[in-house]
Order: structure tokens, then C-alpha cells, then sequence
């Protein structure tokens, strides 16, 4: 599955039709989100990691938007393109009380909570808890431990609930280094 139709399927489910991606050969200039006023703002987490190897969670959205029809003949929609090339797609289920320790990112990857409450914890000590809808961009790729502080980030679930995430890696995707660099 190509990450555009992937992302078409799961932004779908999500009712946000607005980030379904066009085809690769489509390109159009992008519409700053703000120069359309009815469209809702969309939100996500950046978990990344800054030049010292120290991971930041920082809230961010995507803005970047170009208008065009996903079928020949219908309806113009707001598209924008988050990543491209492959991508694997996984649902992985946690276990109530599911508690995954200090670990990194090997990948950059997005990750939507299905069902249930997951927390993320970065090295700077921010946390954020994810909820269905939610959407994290997962880029703390080598990340750096200063003297005996854990690296990474620490995830789990939140509640007695068994949490389930919708996980897409991105094969050859940059992390940036920077926050809100992924649209």
C-alpha cells in the first residue's frame, strides 16, 4: 500500500477527508491554511529530538493545504502531503497497564490511537497523552543520553485499558530536528 492510499484510508476513518493525499503526478501550489478560513485546524504532536540528541514533544499543525478533485469528476477537497514514499502500516494492540520503558524511534513514523489513552514522555520532561483521534509524529531518531538520563522517550498506557494504535513508519523519511517540520 502506497502511503498515499494509506493515509487516503486512514484520514478517511477518521472523518478528515481534508488529508487525503492527491496522485504523485498532481502538483499544485499550497494554500496556506489560514487563507482558508472555514477549514478546521489540524493538530498534531511532534515528538523530535534537537541537535544534542534531547527529544522535545511540541504541538503543531498542519498548514499547508492545495485544493484539488481526488476522482475526475468530483468535488474539490483540501489536500496536503505529509510524507511520501513507502510505508508500513501496523496495529498494534497494548495490553492494559502496558508500560513500554525508555526507548527511540528507529523510524520516522505517525501513530493515531484507535482506542484507549497512550502517553509519550520526552527527555525534556514534557508528556502528552494521545486519544483516539490524536495524532503523533514520532521522529526521535538517535537521540543522545546525557550522563545517566534515559534516552528517547517513555510510552504506555494511560487507565485500565488496553490501548490500540494505528502505526504508519515512514521507510526513508529525514527526522528533521526540528519541531513542526512535518507539515
Amino acid at each position: 500500500m502506497t502511503i498515499q492510499k494509506y493515509l487516503f484510508f486512514l484520514l478517511g476513518a477518521l472523518s478528515i477527508p481534508a488529508l487525503s493525499l492527491p496522485p504523485l503526478a498532481t502538483a499544485a501550489r499550497a494554500t496556506p491554511l489560514e487563507d482558508k478560513p472555514s477549514f478546521p485546524t489540524i493538530s498534531y504532536w511532534d515528538n523530535w529530538t534537537d541537535p544534542q540528541g534531547v527529544t522535545h514533544l511540541t504541538k503543531c499543525k498542519i498548514s499547508t493545504f492545495h485544493e484539488n478533485s481526488i476522482t475526475p469528476t468530483g468535488d474539490k477537497v483540501m489536500l496536503s502531503t505529509l510524507h511520501d514514499g513507502p510505508a508500513t502500516m501496523t496495529i498494534r494492540v497494548q495490553p492494559p497497564h502496558w508500560k513500554g520503558g525508555w526507548n527511540e524511534s528507529h523510524q520516522v513514523q505517525w501513530i493515531v490511537p484507535l482506542s484507549g489513552i497512550y502517553f509519550v514522555k520526552a527527555m525534556d520532561g514534557t508528556s502528552v497523552e494521545l486519544n483516539p483521534g490524536d495524532v503523533l509524529l514520532s521522529e526521535d531518531v538517535a537521540p543522545i543520553a546525557h550522563d545517566t538520563d534515559p534516552k528517547g522517550h517513555q510510552s504506555g498506557n494511560v487507565g485500565d485499558s488496553a490501548v490500540a494504535l494505528q502505526i504508519l513508519q515512514i521507510g526513508e523519511a529525514t527526522p528533521s530536528h526540528a519541531p513542526c517540520q512535518g507539515r
